[in-house]
């Protein structure tokens, strides 16, 4: 049995947003939170609508509409709003001169934006925009790094009533002008380059290759930020800062309906083109300012919330909206969190008061690399919330986490879900006891369920996560191919959505991941997750983090070959590959001893420090791997090839 590894104190407790709502609506304990919330999703709802001040400027004649069918569900129906409008107008009148944004680039350059000032910038370029052509429902590109022009961007396009995507800061030309196309963008807002480790990464030489592909463009918005110097064609191209010196600071947000859609954000598929998400601007703002106000706990007059993320993944759209709906202080970095030294994200904390720090896996494991000495060069007793999210933890870098990031008094707010759930299905709360690894239950108004193939519902043994009924944050399916959105989440069982991982519940009632079902590897008729094979390696001393994939077995159907990162002070040789197969066996069992160990430099990732698995399998079996625009180290494939 795990043991519980964190229990929050009284003072945790009580001074937490959740437990305020459960005093305000008579809940005497979790269980009752989550079955209230779950049992009437519609009076949940429209409390956190009210509880949250959303600001109206249509009051909603009903507040959930299933007459399309629970894939389609509509909420706050009627109603009209804008989300900007509560990210930005609506604090710039409460608190002018709070401070909404923080930036540090990666040469130490630190700028901020009180909401007074940052309202000032977004209306600005709302009416450059708008010179250019640009009405409700137009697309728009935003190609930034993690910069205050990527946020002031993001509201403009929202308050005008347009359609933004957000691109990944690290995309080849290729990926940029694939979601171009899709979404039919009128304008691309870029910068002339950003900087990654000591490097300038030239971003407008990639987007003018990317846009000789793209006949929807009409023009670039280019933004200075590291005046290096850049090909700039004056029939088509725009100074950020000269289209926005020659407008006035005054706009009106255009009201929208709730379910207007203002973001199409793309996931990467496994072959194809990426899936372009559409998310609307009432369920989306409700269901992630909720999620920030309760689950990482923000209090806007004292938390700086800093996720380390890009705008093209969804954790970037989640912290910009969450944070500043909910009136508090969002940070912001442009480089990588490892350079010049493996102290530099720690120093951001402490030069910051950074108190919600959000982080993966993957990061964590790759910086316990350098031990403990870089965090003990600074004062991290600011952090208390540490927010996860993007796959499941290992037990070993969980625990140091929780010891040596938070001092044991920060919990983990291990958090699931995606770009197509705009939000999270499974989370923690800061009034939760935690075991390693641990999800904890459903996220609050979400009916949440783990079942069999025959979809009952199982306790105690791995099954499908699924969703049993609609939520606001749900996408609104796929740009232009419903169909592909049906036949992705709604296949398999009536209004049921079906979302890919395998969870599992267990005595205690704590909800666990055990990776993508579609990441299932089948041995000889026995299903397992490739999360158990790399959480039994990752758990010996000499290994830094690691990948398991299912390959063709002619006599099992399945085995399993696995990728090893040895920690710096370790060498190869086979007797410690030996003790790796021993380490597994003794873990899973001699029926599912891998077929391979092998030992690489590097795992195939994405910015945000995912392992993309199928790409190894891919490398592996010298195959197809599909789309692979998410790599941040496509070298990495190589080295799969080549491992020994």
């Amino acid at each position: 049995m795990n043991k519980f590894v964190w229990e929050p104190s009284e003072e945790v407790i009580n001074r937490s947003n959740i437990k305020a709502f459960m005093d305000r609506h008579g809940i005497d304990d979790y269980a009752q939170l989550i079955e209230k919330t779950t049992d009437d999703i519609e009076w949940f709802w429209e409390t956190m609508a009210q509880e949250l001040d959303i600001q109206w400027f249509t009051p909603y004649e009903k507040i959930l509409d299933t007459s399309d069918g629970i894939p389609w569900a509509k909420w706050f129906v009627g109603g009209k709003l804008n989300l900007a409008y509560q990210c930005v107008d609506y604090h710039a009148q409460k608190t002018p001169n709070r401070t909404a944004l923080i930036n540090e680039h990666e040469d130490g350059k630190v700028r901020a934006y009180t909401y007074v000032e940052l309202l000032s910038e977004v209306n600005r370029l709302c009416n450059a925009l708008k010179n250019q052509g640009i009405e409700p429902g137009d697309r728009v590109g935003i190609y930034l790094p993690m910069i205050l022009e990527n946020v002031v961007a993001l509201l403009a396009v929202v308050k005008l009533g347009a359609i933004f995507t957000p691109i990944f800061s690290g995309f080849a030309a290729s990926a940029v002008a694939s979601r171009i196309n899709d979404c039919e963008a009128k304008i691309l807002i870029t910068a002339d380059g950003f900087y990654r480790k000591g490097s300038v990464i030239s971003m407008k030489a990639i987007a003018d290759e990317a846009i000789k592909k793209c006949p929807s463009i009409e023009h670039i918005v280019v933004c200075k930020n590291t005046d290096t110097e850049v090909d700039f064609n004056p029939d088509r191209d725009l100074w950020w800062h000269e289209v926005t010196e020659q407008v006035d600071n005054q706009f009106e947000a255009e009201p929208m309906d709730s379910e207007a859609p203002f973001m199409i954000a793309y996931t990467s598929g496994t072959t194809g083109k990426p899936k372009g998400v559409v998310h609307v601007h009432g369920g989306f703002l409700v269901k992630i300012a909720q999620e920030v106000y309760h689950q990482t706990d923000l209090h806007p007059e004292e938390d700086v919330l800093f996720w380390i993320t890009d705008m093209g993944w969804i954790m970037g759209p989640w912290e910009v909206v969450g944070g500043l709906a909910s009136g508090g202080t969002v940070f912001l970095y442009e480089g990588a969190p490892d350079y010049p030294g493996p102290d530099r994200l720690w120093q951001m904390v402490d030069r910051h008061n950074i108190s919600i720090l959000g982080v993966s896996p993957t990061l964590i494991r790759a910086l316990t690399k350098f031990g403990t000495e870089p965090l003990k060069k600074h004062n991290l007793s600011s952090i208390r919330i540490i927010g996860s999210t993007g796959e499941p933890w290992n037990p070993e870098p969980y625990r140091w986490c929780l010891e040596h990031v938070g001092g044991n008094r920060a919990p983990i707010i291990n958090i699931s879900g995606g770009t197509e759930v705009g939000a999270c299905f499974l989370s923690p709360l800061p009034i939760t006891p935690l075991k390693p690894c641990a999800l904890v239950g459903p996220s609050l108004g979400m009916d949440i369920d783990v079942v069999d193939s025959d979809g009952n519902s199982v306790r105690g043994e791995v099954g499908e996560l699924i969703c049993r009924k609609p939520w606001p944050g749900m996408t609104r399916g796929v740009w232009k191919d419903p169909q592909r959105y049906l036949d992705t989440y709604w296949h398999r069982w009536d209004n049921i959505w079906v979302h890919g991982d395998w969870a599992s519940i267990d005595e205690d009632g704590l909800w666990f991941l055990h990776g993508r079902s579609d990441d299932t590897i089948n041995i000889a008729g026995k299903r397992v997750g490739p999360a158990e094979f790399e959480s039994a390696l990752v758990e010996h001393p000499a290994v830094m983090e690691a990948a398991a994939v299912g390959v063709p077995h002619e006599l099992k159907g399945e085995t399993v070959w696995c990728y090893a990162v040895l920690k710096p002070d370790q060498t190869v040789n086979e007797d410690l590959r030996q003790a790796l197969f021993d380490t597994v066996t003794s873990v899973m069992g001699k029926a599912f001893k891998p077929g391979k160990i092998q030992f690489v430099n590097e795992l195939p990732k994405t910015r945000s420090a995912k392992i993309v698995r199928r790409a190894v399998r891919a490398a592996a079996l010298n195959e197809d791997p599909g789309d692979l625009s998410s790599l941040e180290n496509p070298s990495a494939l190589n080295a799969i090839q080549n491992a020994t």
